[in-house]
């Protein structure tokens, strides 16, 4: 029997390393540019990217699943998946947003955090606040999908 702990450590690798490579090779250019804009085309754009990156974390939960036999709830997998792609949406939808002088979403929260000034000096601030928002969103999904009630 596979720990809690075990399942979610392994768990968080697959969801990491897909991360990677549906953010930056699932990602299309032309999601990347309109995902931020506002409105319906925006949020299509944005809702297409966070589609192929959520099944890219699937099929790379189901495999290590399988591979390494965790054995996990279908339910708690599909939770976990449901918050990386809410929370993955959330951001996204920020894209080319980070240094706007009226904040919104998930900028106004980083701005309100004290990260104002960083976002606005810094041209890489943007993204690496977007990938640590999305890291950080994964171990809570791992967590969720990983745990499992004693029987």
């Amino acid at each position: 029997m596979t720990s809690p702990a075990a399942r979610t450590a392994a768990v968080w690798a697959a969801l990491s390393a897909s991360h990677e490579v549906a953010d930056l090779w699932m990602q299309i250019d032309a999601q990347a540019v309109a995902k931020g804009k506002p409105g319906r085309d925006g949020a299509i754009a944005c809702a297409k990217h966070v589609a192929t990156y959520t099944a890219t974390q699937a099929l790379a939960v189901v495999a290590a699943d399988r591979l390494l036999g965790l054995r996990l709830e279908w339910r708690r997998a599909a939770l976990g998946l449901a918050v990386s792609a809410a929370t993955h949406y959330a951001a996204d939808r920020q894209g080319g947003h980070w240094r706007d002088p009226e904040p919104r979403g998930v900028v106004k929260l980083a701005a309100a955090t004290g990260h104002a000034g960083w976002l606005q000096r810094d041209p890489n601030a943007g993204y690496l606040m977007d990938q640590s928002w999305h890291k950080g969103w994964l171990a809570v999904a791992a967590v969720i999908a990983g745990a499992r009630r004693p029987s």
